[in-house]
């Protein structure tokens, strides 16, 4: 964004590495469908002024759910995600001219440092579903089996060989969840290519102990360590001693400081710059 030039001085992307924006006329159609929905054409959009909030949500989430294409697995997937219908920051070519990082990263902010990562579950948890736990070896199968087909077993045996201890419902959530772990590395491999400023790398693997740890290390997990402020969001840290210096370790230094945001790495330790051939 040409408009934001000048205004920020080093970035953290956490778990939200789109490297696309939304193709106009993406946009333009979801606009024309929830326009539509709502009754309304040409000569008469000028009323959407005036229509209650909650009937604008309807209108869309109708849309959506209408036209919006099912994700393989339920899964979302970062790298195809702006070429769904949806809302989005829109490639219109003047507030936002090109794609953020596709096919390269871009030079208005060459000389910007970034830390760029994810969690080790994003949003596949079983927070809200303890029978998650008992997931059997034939639903692993299944579920992956969604995404990649025929090659299912084989991305299976994959993970599992990394973790080897995992249950089914742990090797379907880091499975999942892979798809935005690679969209990270794409985007600090991207970064790092331009060889001015350097990018970081984290992944955050800390599981929380609340609800008898089915959250994991969730979507967003990350930011109570980042701002040190565990005790403040005890009900998903858990709080307590481990939390507390976990986020020590972790926290980014105070805004008078003119050192580099430390990057959060798999312990929490300051590490090296991205490079291709030490990628995680």
């Amino acid at each position: 964004m040409p408009a934001a030039k000048g205004l920020f001085h080093r970035a953290i992307v956490e778990s939200g590495s789109l490297l696309r924006g939304i193709p106009q006329e993406n946009a333009q159609k979801l606009a024309e469908a929830i326009v539509g929905e709502l009754g309304l054409g040409k000569e008469s959009l000028a009323k959407i002024q005036s229509l209650p909030f909650q009937q604008l949500l309807d209108a869309a989430q109708k849309v959506l759910s209408e036209r919006r294409p099912k994700m393989p697995g339920g899964i979302p997937n970062f790298r195809r995600i702006a070429d769904s219908l949806g809302f989005g920051p829109v490639v219109d070519g003047k507030t936002l001219p090109a794609h953020p990082f596709d096919p390269r990263a871009p030079s208005i902010s060459a000389d910007i440092p970034m830390i760029i990562g994810t969690t080790l579950n994003e949003f596949v948890t079983a927070i809200n579903h303890p029978e998650y736990e008992a997931m059997s070896d034939e639903i692993l199968q299944s579920r992956v089996r969604e995404i990649y087909g025929e090659k299912a077993s084989a991305v299976i045996a994959a993970f599992r060989d990394r973790t080897p201890q995992a249950k089914p419902f742990d090797l379907w959530s880091h499975i999942a969840s892979a798809g935005v772990r690679e969209s990270a590395i794409q985007q600090a491999k991207l970064k790092a290519a331009q060889g001015r400023a350097p990018a970081y790398l984290y992944w955050f693997t800390w599981q929380t102990p609340i609800l008898s740890g089915r959250p994991r290390a969730f979507h967003c997990s990350e930011i109570a360590f980042v701002f040190d402020n565990t005790d403040r969001c005890e009900t998903m840290t858990g709080g307590g001693a481990e939390a507390r210096a976990l986020a020590g370790k972790c926290a980014t230094p105070g805004s008078n400081s003119r050192a580099p945001a430390i990057p959060i790495m798999l312990t929490c330790r300051a590490g090296p710059p991205f490079s291709q051939p030490s990628r995680p």
